[in-house]
């Protein structure tokens, strides 16, 4: 009996065990984000595929054939615009047909019938389709009974012998209609609810190049007419929030466009827009990317490139999705525009789609429309999703301290959710935590937040040790004063000595150098008060300072800090420096320059002496300051590179003895020169790889047949 017990419960446990694995492995796709630095993060699944409902299961006697638009209405009744056969298909909120809107009879008593419809909108009062190739908008009942129409706008500002071909449709609270015309390529189509043509809205910017501009000087008047490079870019999809703002995506913008302004976060070319009344784009975008869709596109064939997005709808607590034809996924954003998460592909699978045309929120379910496979597949929020929208809902409605404890229970699922470690940020900002809260920025690479936090935190140190910043001050002065007094006491003493300079008077040369430049570098090269040791500790000064301000800077200063690459580093300094020496060395030769390669190292060396007089302490100073006050920084960063350039005109001009004119000529050629031996270089490196290749082939060719 025992055995049997034992048996039975091994029996169970298995079965727990394998059933939870196959229900894990019953998702066909991996739920993703993207790091800081544009890396796949792997994610808990958010939504799960819970059903997928073709034409049979919907109850229809006539199958969907390539429907184009879903929507949800808030009492749960779907609605499909199927326009291959002329009708609006009207569901129940449990997947069943009701009825089918597809003929009716008009105001004028005629029998009328819906031609190619495209869209469909429901509010409170009306359905709304999108009556395409009829070219206009139809309002029925809820019922499906025939109210009115909405005939093509009149007005002036419609280019001669335009076409009206709405395809998507959306309605504020006020009954005011927003057309996307598939032929329309100044805006959405604004017009009030007693169907008055009210303007265009939110026209797509048209970026043109010099190069456009010029070819078009010469193009004919019918060429310019064809020419597709100043027209602006048409809409395919829209829908309206609670507020009145309006959301349109894009799929005809030029996809290297696009994907760059993904990086940029710009709005120029986003596929995605929300936009006011004004048609001023409002959206925000304060993700690591642009919620554009793919971060990572360099995909293998008809996979790569840009997203295609072509619907967008709306979640609760703020958050919206948008959908790729191109690769049938769906990617979610918080109302700051932070990527939540990823899911969905391609494939045959439930849960996977052949070509999402339309997406659309039904209470805690995402309904997405399939226009090749014809059906719809509706994917369940998971309890991870569930946290992650109850940590939004307890965010916005001021309930920080739960929202915290929601924050935390997700990070212990998803590490990879930046938006958690923000979330628990801010709850420490508000308990006057303030180096807890820069930890849990820094986490997130929110600098926004952090350089708040840092300042709190830097004035509360300042209150705590107010007195020493003056003593700080006044040390930093004495000992810089003391400093350039030591160095003029030394330089003045050198000017009269006779013999062997030491090691430290030529180092404390340089100081004087790059206060009086000609009279230093005149004695640089005639006292010999300088020397190649010189130049070198000077150019390994310059490196030192690079590798300093690349690992020693603040966060803010520099939020994606790299580990310092040595031999990068002496490369990016010496070469440059090397091949100015060489090109400026061969071309002086051919015209009366007096210096040789050895005085024009030693000069240009020497000029190097404010880069790392100033970068140093500028790089110490970027842990006492926010984002904004480091601009004073760069000013003076500039002027180190100003002061250095400078220093090595004139050190040219004076160890050749050129006139001013002539020196500056030399210089632009020496730059001319330093590019020439670079593209030498790179021919000859690549003439070796090419032997030594050949060499290697011949001699494996000759140990095959020996």
């Amino acid at each position: 009996m025992k055995k049997s017990i034992k048996l039975l419960t091994l029996v169970l446990v298995l079965v727990t065990v394998f059933g939870s694995i196959s229900v894990m492995a019953m998702t066909p796709y991996s739920t993703y984000t993207y790091t800081l630095e544009g890396k796949y993060a792997a994610s808990p699944d958010a939504y799960t595929p819970t059903a997928v409902y073709d034409s049979v299961a919907l109850g229809l006697s006539v199958a969907l054939d390539t429907p184009r638009d879903l929507f949800v209405s808030e009492d749960e009744t779907i609605y499909i615009a199927d326009p291959k056969n002329n009708r609006i298909v009207v569901l129940d909120k449990y997947y069943k047909y009701r009825f089918q809107i597809n003929s009716f009879v008009n105001d004028q008593g005629v029998p009328d019938a819906l031609t190619n419809p495209n869209g469909v909108f429901v509010n409170d009062e009306y359905i709304y389709v999108a009556d395409t190739d009829n070219s206009r908008i139809v309002l029925f009942d809820h019922e499906g009974n025939f109210q009115k129409f909405i005939e093509k706008p009149q007005s002036e500002v419609f280019p001669e012998g335009s076409l009206y071909k709405p395809v998507a449709l959306a309605v504020d609270n006020g009954g005011r209609v927003y057309v996307v015309s598939s032929t329309t390529y100044m805006g959405i189509i604004s017009i009030t609810p007693t169907g008055e043509f009210e303007g265009f809205v939110g026209a797509q910017q048209v970026n043109v190049s010099v190069l456009d501009l010029l070819w078009r000087k010469f193009q004919t008047k019918e060429q310019r007419a064809l020419s597709q490079s100043y027209v602006s870019t048409e809409y395919n999809n829209i829908t309206i929030d609670d507020a009145g703002f309006i959301y349109v995506t894009s799929s005809s913008i030029d996809p290297v466009k696009q994907q760059e302004s993904v990086t940029d976060n710009s709005s120029s070319n986003a596929p995605v827009k929300k936009l006011n009344t004004s048609g001023n784009d409002i959206m925000r975008r304060t993700g690591f990317f642009g919620p554009h869709g793919e971060v990572e596109v360099s995909g293998v064939g008809a996979l790569s490139g840009a997203s295609v997005i072509v619907d967008v709808a709306l979640g609760p607590e703020g958050t919206w999705s948008i959908i790729d034809e191109k690769r049938s996924k769906v990617y979610t954003y918080d109302e700051a525009g932070q990527l939540m998460f990823i899911f969905g592909d391609q494939g045959m699978q439930e849960g996977n789609m052949a070509s999402c045309q339309a997406i659309a929120y039904k209470g805690t379910d995402i309904l997405i429309l399939d226009k090749s496979s014809n059906n719809i597949t509706v994917f369940k929020r998971t309890e991870y999703g569930d946290l992650l929208l109850q940590a939004l809902a307890n965010h916005r409605n001021r309930k920080y301290d739960v929202a915290t404890d929601d924050w935390f229970s997700i990070m212990q699922r998803n590490a990879n959710y930046d938006e958690a470690y923000i979330g628990i940020g801010q709850a420490y900002l508000r308990d006057a935590d303030y180096e807890g809260a820069m930890d849990y920025f820094r986490r997130a690479a929110d600098t926004e937040n952090y350089t708040l936090a840092f300042s709190q935190w830097r004035m509360g140190w300042i209150k705590k040790y107010a007195i020493v910043i003056p003593i700080v001050l006044v040390l930093a002065f004495i000992v810089y004063s003391t400093f350039f007094k030591y160095a003029g006491k030394i330089n003045r003493k050198g000017q009269t000595k006779v013999g062997r300079r030491t090691f430290w008077e030529e180092i404390m040369y340089g100081f004087w150098v790059i206060f009086h430049p000609f009279d230093g570098f005149w004695d640089l090269k005639r006292e010999h008060r300088g020397s190649v040791r010189g130049a070198f500790f000077y150019a390994g000064m310059t490196i030192i300072a690079f590798a300093h301000k690349t690992s020693g800077s603040s966060y803010l200063s520099n939020p994606t800090p790299k580990q310092v690459d040595l031999i990068s580093t002496v490369l990016s300094i010496m070469v440059p420096y090397l091949l100015w020496c060489a090109a400026n060395w061969c071309l002086t030769t051919l015209f009366d320059g007096e210096g040789s390669f050895k005085d024009i190292f030693i000069a240009t060396g020497y000029s190097l002496v404010p880069i790392p007089m100033f970068m140093i302490p500028i790089t110490l100073c970027t842990h006492c300051l926010t984002s904004s006050e480091m601009n004073l920084l760069s000013v003076f960063l500039t002027i180190s590179f100003v002061w250095t350039g400078l220093l090595i005109v004139f050190g040219t001009m004076v160890t050749h003895d050129y006139s001013f004119g002539k020196n500056l000529l030399m210089c632009i050629a020496t730059i001319v020169g330093m590019a020439f031996i670079m593209f030498l270089g790179v021919l000859f490196s690549g003439l070796a790889s090419n032997i030594a290749s050949f060499v290697s082939a011949i001699v494996v060719e000759f140990s095959y047949r020996v």
